[in-house]
């Protein structure tokens, strides 16, 4: 039985042009700066975001507490949003690797109101930690992928700026972003003072993430990232792949979010499921579970065993993500399964 895999785009395969350049890439020792490849990778990335430079990281996660630990000072208070990834999944890192705590705010679909931001930066006494650093994320993961609107971004980093706070993007999937509203990702980032995206999720790269900003800000991250385990040495072999995924990948998103909302509308037809239409802005369908007789563990579980696989988010909400390895067929095989095992209730 063939398995659609809807669970994440961290699901993809690289391409038969990424096995090819892997295969070929010329690399040196990327601690030292002389891996050419991971040169190049990093000076496209910059030059796509425009920023100054980035740093060629494993993980977004590392990408993210790199950025957090070369901006702040141990002590001080980080400013999210109430959902965001660096806060929910990154297994407390602000905490354990900057010794900084996080302050919430609570959004809308990922956007901070500017105001809330402004009131929640710490004013000058001695009880209070100082406010070190603001994030906000784009795409936004748990609200469904949706995108947060630039002139949000750039009012909440305004609100920073003029105290003198830096900002920095979780922008795991901010390509998903720039080909959802048809603007150039540097234009999206432009606000912020550093930013991280993805080479393995929709781009489709088996591993890698980059870190990108100013040359001053990137010469300390590279510390940081030596101290997490970071330095790859022959990481060649590595950006050859998200070299290609950026020559390559960045405009065929759009197909995912086809897809995407395909499979929303089709959900949304599914008695006992239902999906806010709103939501569905790029690569990813939150699904809430209104069956009575189904909790979402218990239907992902059934999923699974007819060869559709997704993930649960909650009691009664699933989470399903498109990708290159998903197509509109798989699409449809998908719709037909969820209808056929809903209707049919728990076995």
């Amino acid at each position: 039985m063939r398995l659609i895999d809807l669970r994440s785009d961290t699901v993809t395969r690289p391409t038969p042009e990424m096995r090819r350049a892997m295969y070929e890439a010329e690399v040196g020792d990327d601690v030292y700066g002389e891996d050419p490849t991971v040169n190049r990778l990093q000076e496209r990335a910059a030059e796509l975001l425009g920023k100054e430079d980035a740093l060629f990281v494993p993980t977004g996660t590392q990408g993210n507490q790199v950025a957090v630990l070369t901006h702040t000072r141990r002590g001080e208070e980080v400013i999210v949003e109430a959902e965001a990834h660096v806060y929910i999944y990154e297994v407390a890192g602000i905490a354990a690797l900057s010794g900084c705590q996080v302050k919430p705010v609570p959004g809308v679909n990922g956007a901070m109101d500017p105001e809330a931001v402004a009131a929640a930066i710490r004013d000058d006494n001695v009880h209070y930690p100082r406010t070190g650093l603001v994030c906000v994320e784009n795409t936004h993961n748990r609200s469904g992928g949706c995108v947060v609107p630039t002139e949000n971004i750039a009012a909440v980093a305004g609100a920073a700026h003029r105290r003198g706070i830096p900002v920095h993007m979780d922008g795991a999937r901010i390509f998903n972003a720039a080909v959802a509203l048809g603007r150039p990702a540097a234009e999206l980032v432009a606000p912020v003072d550093s930013v991280m995206f993805c080479l393995s999720k929709g781009l489709a790269a088996p591993v890698g993430s980059l870190l990108v900003g100013s040359r001053d800000f990137i010469a300390e991250a590279r510390r940081h990232r030596k101290l997490l385990g970071g330095g790859m040495r022959q990481a060649g072999v590595l950006a050859a792949a998200g070299l290609v995924a950026l020559e390559l990948m960045i405009d065929r998103l759009a197909d995912d979010h086809a897809n995407a909302r395909r499979l929303a509308e089709g959900i949304n037809e599914i008695p006992g499921l239902a999906v806010d239409m709103a939501t569905v802005q790029t690569n990813m369908v939150l699904t809430e579970v209104t069956d009575p007789r189904w909790t979402a563990p218990a239907l992902v579980q059934a999923l699974r065993e007819e060869g559709v696989l997704c993930n649960a988010t909650g009691p009664q909400h699933i989470r399903l993500v498109t990708h290159k390895d998903v197509t509109a067929a798989d699409v449809e095989i998908a719709l037909a399964t969820i209808d056929q095992v809903v209707k049919a209730g728990p076995q």
